[in-house]
């Protein structure tokens, strides 16, 4: 299973929390990046400031210049906002270099952020994963999907022989068909093949002794 530190750029362009709009920018633009993560004067990151933060802004200087003083909550702030301090999205949702893709996946759409600043047990900056990283994972071969469905999940999580159970995989996309003991088994099996790295999605061909298809809607996970 890859972890953060497989997939996360190693060379993060920062911000300090004194630097100026006009640096900040500067800086995103002469190393095209479309964020930088923020750090005080310990080194630890404090948070992020993006593109987003920057447009956001500059629609509130304009915003007061057109409604003079009656700007409340973060618009009012931002309007007046001069440096990376009051500009960044804080405190910086950080993740771990050993935690899965998956994880960094989920913390991300939870958080509703596009990147995370990666850090070691003492908060220390070593990278950054982006979405981007993140979507690298379904890049992996079919056959490599294909081998650890069939022994790492199949024969080793299950001890389900491969005799007993056929599994293709074609642009990612898992077809598993053979017969299981019962329906239970079988949503478990579903379930563990969609958490493999890489799998867009999992069709069932799978049966039990009654007869019923495991392809039926199943709860979601």
């Amino acid at each position: 299973m890859h972890k953060v530190r497989d997939v996360m750029t190693r060379t993060v362009i920062t911000a300090g929390e004194a630097e100026t709009f006009r640096e900040l920018a500067a800086r995103m633009l002469d190393h095209h990046v479309s964020a930088l993560p923020v750090m005080d004067a310990d080194g630890q990151v404090v948070g992020v400031v993006s593109e987003a933060d920057l447009l956001v802004k500059e629609a509130a200087m304009a915003d007061s210049s057109l409604w003079g003083s009656s700007l409340r909550g973060r618009r009012g702030t931002m309007a007046t906002a001069e440096l990376a301090r009051d500009l960044m999205t804080g405190p910086a949702v950080t993740i771990g270099p050993d935690a899965g893709v998956a994880e960094a996946a989920r913390l991300m759409t939870a958080r509703r952020v596009k990147r995370l600043p990666v850090v070691d047990s003492g908060g220390r900056l070593l990278g950054i994963i982006s979405r981007v990283d993140v979507l690298s994972v379904f890049r992996r071969p079919d056959q490599e999907i294909r081998a650890e469905v069939a022994d790492d999940v199949a024969l080793r999580q299950f001890g389900i022989h491969p005799d007993r159970l056929q599994v293709k995989v074609q642009a990612g996309i898992v077809t598993v068909a053979g017969e299981l003991a019962s329906h239970a088994a079988a949503v478990q099996l579903i379930r563990a093949i969609r958490h493999v790295e890489g799998v867009v999605n999992v069709r069932s061909q799978l049966t039990f002794p009654a007869g019923e298809p495991a392809g039926a809607p199943e709860p979601p996970g």
